[in-house]
């Protein structure tokens, strides 16, 4: 914890005058206008939160602290975690220091194993996981520190501590659940002398080969954000804001990342991917492809792994996992699939007219390269997108403790006082 307390205790004052000047050059300055559509709608697009982690350009795609993330892909997770807490890349003796505190406690609890073991054989990977970190709570060093009265300005110091606490856990956890779940309860110990994400890829045992290790490595850099608005991050935020500490917090947002609406995405990419493999007996052709496209479109189907929320460009991060694939030469049946859907549906969509963005999502590949390793358990993917996105949540969650952030609370209102708004707005417009 040291080399990365060292680094924050120098930003630190950086990030409190920013807020600080904010609030009081422009603290009462209007920023936005809110329509009905935008409050019944879910807040999509509402400016309404605080995240400096990450952005999300529509036209450029995910930046890392102002870095493009195409930019990153050679970098390990630990290397992402602190650019991510710091604003700044680590040295090398930063991120091996770093390695070595996220690699401390990846030997799983044996009272965290007693909960895995105890649940229930149809329980979900992610109802697992978000119940082996509830278990870790007790180590909580931030609660202990606001119970005993430290001051809040001081409480990141302790919010840090548990980050480390939690990521060198959320591997092992997941590992265990993996082998427990899916093979032969044989849990396979951490090697100290291993990065986390090496470390990661082999507790899990899926495969030996070192393609595997630096896909799950890559997974892990690729998914650890995406901006502050998501369900994920804004769940594992507000739930931090009431000073809850981040093994509530991260729990929490994993319940929200299980949702199918946002964690899901990538089984129903493969799976719809494992749907033209069965139905052409392989690869399909590319007229295939297109006539079956015409078809989903045409009945009010999507094509899945198509579109985003925000982009209206390719996903750079399935730019890079496309460049991973070709890197190791990857073309068995589910990633040759996934490249030909590249090659067709992004015109077909465009024919049609009706999608923003006819380009693919990370979703669209993601899941073939887990799947082609050996990892064909769909259930089990929202995990490996939770112990990435456990990276960047933990990081904002930081940096809100530094800058005191006040508690998320936003005003609701109900559907008559919606409506009453809205006629007094229309009348003065």
């Amino acid at each position: 914890m040291d080399v990365l307390k060292t680094k924050l205790l120098q930003v630190l004052p950086q990030f409190r005058a920013k807020r600080s000047a904010l609030l009081e050059q422009y603290g009462d300055v209007p920023v936005a206008t809110v329509t009905v559509e935008q409050i019944i709608g879910g807040m999509r697009g509402v400016p309404s939160l605080l995240c400096d982690t990450s952005s999300v350009s529509p036209s450029e795609g995910l930046r890392i602290r102002g870095i493009p993330i195409l930019e990153l892909t050679d970098a390990t997770p630990e290397e992402i975690f602190f650019l991510l807490a710091t604003g700044q890349r680590p040295t090398e003796d930063e991120r091996r220091a770093l390695s070595q505190l996220l690699t401390a406690h990846a030997t799983v609890p044996e009272s965290v194993l007693a909960v895995l073991r105890a649940m229930l054989p149809d329980a979900h990977p992610m109802a697992m996981l978000s119940a082996g970190l509830l278990a870790m709570e007790h180590q909580s060093a931030f609660r202990k520190a606001y119970e005993e009265g430290t001051p809040k300005d001081q409480l990141w110091e302790y919010a840090l501590a548990d980050c480390i606490q939690l990521l060198s856990s959320i591997s092992g956890i997941a590992a265990a659940i993996y082998r427990l779940k899916f093979r032969d309860g044989t849990l396979i110990e951490p090697d100290p002398a291993l990065d986390w994400s090496t470390n990661f890829a082999r507790m899990l045992g899926v495969s030996d080969d070192p393609a595997w290790a630096d896909l799950v490595r890559l997974y892990l850099v690729l998914h650890a954000d995406h901006e502050g608005g998501n369900v994920s991050a804004f769940t594992g935020v507000t739930v931090a804001s009431a000073l809850s500490d981040v093994f509530y917090a991260i729990s929490a947002a994993l319940n929200g990342l299980a949702g199918p609406l946002h964690g899901l995405a990538n089984q129903e990419c493969l799976a719809f991917i494992l749907e033209l493999r069965d139905r052409f007996g392989g690869v399909p052709t590319a007229e295939q492809l297109r006539d079956l496209c015409w078809e989903r479109l045409n009945n009010g189907q999507v094509i899945p792994g198509y579109g985003h929320a925000v982009l209206r460009v390719t996903d750079p991060r399935f730019t890079a996992f496309y460049a991973f694939a070709e890197k190791y030469k990857l073309d068995r049946e589910c990633i040759a699939i996934a490249k030909r859907l590249y090659q067709v549906v992004p015109d077909v969509l465009r024919q049609h007219g009706k999608a923003k963005n006819p380009y693919p999502n990370v979703d669209a590949i993601s899941g073939s390269l887990l799947y082609e390793f050996g990892m064909t358990e769909f259930t089990f993917y929202t995990v490996m997108f939770g112990v990435s996105r456990a990276l960047g949540i933990c990081a904002q969650i930081l940096f809100h403790r530094m800058v005191g952030s006040a508690i998320v609370r936003p005003m609701s209102v109900t559907l008559d006082e919606l409506e009453q708004m809205a006629r007094r707005a229309a009348v003065t417009t």
